[in-house]
């Protein structure tokens, strides 16, 4: 499969250099991913960042009582990224990334990753900023969720 490709509509690496994306797709590895079953698990170690390349997932979360809710759905049209809080601080994974069909994703170690932005560094500087900004937009829909919950609570109070 060419990974360059795939690479390429990503918003952000659309400028990388060519030679640049042709090394970064030689260190990807692709899974394949069933319905239903998961791509990662919350509570896992890892040290891989996914990219969504073919499918739809589910990003699941467990309640403290074990409840499972799905916080957003993602497809491979949005040219998503996952993975990458694990892959960067070494802890385990914060959700579950379960298939809602047949997907086939591409994955970076950390090893890897590091490696390319060393050996790449302008590049390196471009994915760094992808997963800047991903992880800036979970933060703020945690953000924004939080305070739905914090308003639905003191409605609730108040009602009382």
């Amino acid at each position: 499969m060419d990974y360059v490709a795939s690479l390429r509509k990503i918003p952000l690496l659309s400028k990388v250099e060519n030679e640049d994306l042709k090394f970064l797709a030689s260190m990807l590895k692709e899974k394949q991913t069933k319905k239903g079953e998961n791509v990662i698990t919350e509570g896992d170690s890892g040290d891989e960042m996914y990219v969504l390349i073919e499918g739809t997932v589910d990003i699941v979360k467990k309640t403290i009582y074990g409840d499972e809710f799905v916080v957003a759905t993602l497809d491979a049209g949005s040219n998503c990224v996952f993975g990458e809080m694990a892959m960067i601080d070494s802890d385990k994974r914060s959700a579950t990334v379960k298939a809602k069909e047949d997907c086939v994703s591409l994955s970076i170690n950390r090893k890897d990753f590091d490696r390319f932005c060393n050996e790449r560094p302008k590049s390196g500087v471009v994915l760094l900023r992808l997963i800047g900004i991903n992880l800036a937009r979970n933060v703020r829909a945690g953000n924004d969720n939080l305070r739905m919950v914090y308003q639905a609570l003191i409605e609730e109070i108040e009602t009382k």
